[in-house]
């Protein structure tokens, strides 16, 4: 059986375009969080800039600021999220981004070595929007284990 990481998609809508005075705090603070989660330990892979234009076509939406990355586990994920430098920009959020109705983090297992795309996260996303926190997409709230994703059957 293939070892199974932990993938997340976690997509925000801007309040300003990136090149407004709003948004430049947090484009300032981008490479360090990025450099926090290089460091981590359970890192193992995130979206590059360079390969974030083809998320305008998948979520038809250009105002949204897309991570997708993934980790060893659930809890190197949680560790980044909450317990590094990474909280002091998140408490911030709402300075840059505006409160979205819908689910807007989604985690998932994917094979080891696998680099999740845009239709992948959308898919995610979507489905958890419909159904709720399952084993195929959920939270930090419902912590799906690697076993239970295996026997879970989704409705697709």
């Amino acid at each position: 059986m293939a070892k199974l990481h932990l993938a997340q998609v976690n997509i925000a809508k801007r309040l300003a375009p990136m090149d407004d005075p709003i948004m430049q705090d947090f484009i300032n603070n981008v490479d360090n969080i990025n450099a926090i989660a290089d460091l981590s330990d359970g890192f193992i892979w995130r979206l590059q800039d360079e390969d974030k234009d083809e998320a305008v076509h998948v979520f038809q939406d250009d105002t949204l600021v897309i991570n997708m990355s993934v980790w060893k586990d659930l809890n190197a994920l949680f560790n980044y999220t909450y317990n590094s430098g990474h909280v002091e920009v998140f408490k911030r959020k709402k300075e840059w981004f505006s409160k979205m109705k819908m689910m807007h983090m989604a985690f998932w297992y994917v094979p080891e070595g696998y680099k999740p795309t845009f239709q992948d996260a959308k898919k995610r996303l979507d489905y958890l929007n419909a159904y709720g926190d399952t084993p195929f997409a959920f939270s930090f709230k419902s912590k799906f284990s690697v076993e239970d994703s295996q026997n879970y059957k989704a409705i697709i």
